[in-house]
């Protein structure tokens, strides 16, 4: 009889592939609800980043612009806006992401500074949401990117692919999305190309009847089942004869790491005040440290509209020292124009 030790988990899914910054919440709404909500189909523009199926008539001449604060100096954000042709029956968004990483000292191997140096990364984003009929809808993104760290740049295109199907009355809304379908078109270096953080998503929501409350669930990286990792807290499991042995709580682990549970409450006639949370168990195992308490996985934020605008405020915590702050603000361009012929027309009348 054969006796051997071994993890059941392989390596994590974090730091194997380029651009991950593309994977990061656009929006304060987003890091609110988990980082990677796809079921939310209103006016909130953001959304066409994660999902750009749920482009829609109710987005035209949205403008948004949403920034967060990370460790270390380190900024990320978005900034779109959207088009609607009622000809083609399709919305389209135009929109820019970001991360700065800071500035970095430059040194040679033996320590010595040689001056500073930069290291960011931009995707350039176009995007289309088509109803094919009242019901589903589809939608697509592409995007070119380019990243520099010092002197080694890259340069990539990726594509996402969504379909979104929603009952309107009953408030609900399943949704799939392929994000980042692609690759490198020039290396950091010649002859090592690498893979893009390609992703699978499922998603459902159900708004409530009579309460005003939207509740989610998100399924993530559904292109592969184990999410474990060689842990070194966790214990050992034997195999035998090259068999290895699963625990029921690895595997229940592991099924929750794919889900991000979160909730929306949604206050007013008009629904002008916003209450969010959610909790990623992905995070939570990942980032979470042993014998401490901390509220990593967690997330949470509030939303409010005052007059033209909205804002809004989100928090991810991500580890016990250090969380990610969101904020956003957006407005469509349509209620200016609006609020100017009736100040036109209002002129008129008392000349």
């Amino acid at each position: 009889m054969i006796i051997g030790f071994s993890h059941t988990s392989i390596a994590q899914i974090g730091g194997s592939k380029v651009y991950e910054f593309l994977n990061l919440p656009a929006s304060a709404r987003i890091t609110a609800l988990g980082g990677k909500h796809i079921t939310v189909r209103d006016d909130d523009l953001a959304f066409a980043m994660s999902n750009p199926a749920v482009l829609n008539d109710t987005m035209h001449n949205q403008l948004t612009f949403n920034h967060s604060f990370h460790l270390s100096d380190i900024g990320q954000g978005f900034a779109g806006y959207a088009r609607h042709s009622q000809k083609l029956n399709t919305t389209f968004l135009f929109g820019i992401q970001y991360i700065n990483y800071g500035d970095f000292q430059l040194a040679d191997e033996f320590g010595n500074i040689n001056g500073q140096f930069e290291a960011a990364e931009y995707a350039i984003t176009i995007g289309a949401g088509h109803s094919i009929y009242e019901r589903l809808d589809v939608g697509a993104n592409i995007k070119v990117i380019t990243s520099q760290f010092e002197s080694y740049n890259s340069f990539g295109l990726t594509t996402d692919l969504s379909a979104i199907y929603h009952i309107d009355e009953k408030g609900f809304v399943a949704s799939m999305v392929f994000r980042n379908i692609g690759g490198q078109l020039a290396t950091y270096r010649n002859g090592h190309k690498e893979k893009v953080p390609f992703e699978l998503l499922f998603g459902l929501s159900k708004r409530l009847k009579y309460l005003p409350f939207r509740f989610s669930v998100t399924a993530q990286h559904l292109e592969r089942w184990n999410l474990l990792y060689d842990n070194p807290n966790a214990q050992e499991n034997t195999f035998f004869l090259g068999e290895q042995t699963v625990t029921s709580n690895e595997w229940i682990d592991n099924l929750f790491r794919h889900l991000i549970f979160s909730g929306e409450f949604l206050f007013g006639k008009k629904e002008n005040f916003r209450v969010r949370f959610a909790y990623n168990h992905f995070r939570k195992q990942d980032l979470s440290l042993r014998n401490f308490r901390s509220l990593a996985g967690f997330s949470g934020g509030i939303g409010m509209k005052i007059k033209r605008f909205r804002f809004s405020f989100g928090f991810g915590a991500y580890h016990l020292g250090e969380s990610a702050s969101h904020f956003s603000i957006a407005t469509n361009l349509g209620e200016f124009k609006k609020k100017k012929r009736k100040a036109n027309a209002s002129l008129g009348e008392n000349e």
